[in-house]
């Protein structure tokens, strides 16, 4: 199932880590953020890595996003680092205190993706721990030397082959994933392009051998004022909700402590969405035509590892998953029928721990196998 294109190949090495790995046709990549490290007991999920990595392939994936908690790797790589949740309501990640090791896990999970001929995308939400190392990440310069510590870890075991590219801040910058830059950031701004810029130059000199970005979720209006032309490729978070008021109308307000969100999504979601199905739909594929023109007119290679549907969503008894397993095969239709993803997800839910929508198998094949047969265009500069 692996695109990787052959590690000899004269053409494929001499550019980015994108497309060594993608070679012939887009690949279908899953959002394991940083579950894959913190649900590790019994039945959370990522317990038994070899099993899920298994699992992930029979679905038909070709690659993976974690988290390589590159603040934590640079104060100490081997050490027990003590977690605080960012929330009780998700299912991503542990909701209660926990404790991890970065290394030499991480690289064990590379290790086993690489086995298996699957490729890693590395990012970071800044996991907040009891001594707050996120805090201390000074400027963009101190960003960048955190990811390199975390590059080196890796370069040092052979494996900077796995990475397919290195965003260095999940959904930049969100008040909530970059507590370091100051409130309200905007990238539209002189300041937000230079946190983009310094860092991801400083490790082009490192590891000129990988693609380097920052993924992005909002400020989509001002897509055309934003300069981003020190990444490598724009990593693009969408969904339905987006560009719709389908949160205001059910009353669901990104809750992380309270149940109340969540509550309203059990009584109000799928009958929403039923009453119209149509119109959702359609204010998902205006989102998709959009960032579809983004990065078209940016010459970006374009990728999406967070998805379609709605934002939030996990297994209870009033939430069922066919509805939205409709708008997440809406999504990767319009996606891939547009010619400017090199990989996509089907959701943000494509985990072990998101048990209705894991188990559905044939669903999940027919997904990557529409992401499998879609158009294949690298941009022109």
């Amino acid at each position: 199932m692996t695109s990787a294109a052959p590690a000899s190949d004269p053409i494929q090495a001499s550019t980015g880590s994108l497309r060594r790995h993608i070679a012939s046709h887009p690949l279908a990549i899953t959002m394991w953020d940083f579950s894959w490290l913190e649900r590790r007991w019994p039945g959370a999920g990522y317990e038994d890595w070899d099993h899920a990595l298994d699992e992930l392939k029979l679905r038909g994936y070709d690659a993976v996003r974690i988290d390589a908690y590159p603040h934590l790797i640079h104060a100490g790589a081997d050490k027990t680092w003590e977690l605080l949740p960012c929330w009780t309501t998700q299912d991503w990640g542990a909701a209660a205190r926990c404790r991890v090791r970065v290394q030499p896990e991480l690289n064990r999970f590379l290790r086993k993706c690489a086995e298996r001929g699957m490729a890693v995308g590395l990012s970071t939400w800044f996991r907040e721990d009891i001594d707050k190392q996120r805090l201390k990440v000074n400027g963009p310069a101190g960003l960048g030397r955190i990811w390199q510590s975390a590059l080196d870890s890796i370069a040092a075991e052979g494996l900077l082959d796995t990475i397919l590219y290195v965003d260095l801040c999940n959904e930049f910058a969100l008040d909530v994933w970059a507590p370091f830059t100051s409130k309200g950031l905007s990238r539209a701004s002189a300041e937000g392009a230079r946190w983009m810029a310094e860092p991801i130059a400083m490790l082009k000199k490192a590891y000129p051998q990988l693609d380097y970005t920052f993924s992005f979720t909002h400020e989509y209006e001002t897509w055309k004022q934003q300069d981003v032309s020190m990444l490598d490729l724009l990593e693009l978070h969408l969904w339905m909700t987006h560009f719709s008021d389908f949160y205001k109308v059910v009353g669901y307000n990104y809750e992380r402590f309270d149940p109340v969100g969540y509550d309203n999504l059990a009584l109000k979601a799928e009958p929403t969405y039923r009453a119209n199905p149509a119109h959702w739909r359609s204010r998902l594929e205006y989102g998709v035509d959009l960032l579809a023109e983004w990065a078209a007119t940016a010459k970006k290679p374009l990728l999406t590892t967070e998805c379609w549907a709605i934002v939030d969503y996990k297994d209870a008894p009033l939430l069922n998953w066919d509805w939205i397993q409709e708008l997440c095969e809406a999504g990767v239709r319009r996606a891939s029928s547009k010619g400017v993803w090199v990989a996509m997800a089907t959701s943000n839910f494509c985990g072990p721990q998101f048990h209705g929508m894991w188990r559905d198998v044939a669903w999940h094949r027919r997904m990557t196998d529409i992401i499998h047969s879609a158009v294949l265009k690298w941009p022109e500069a």
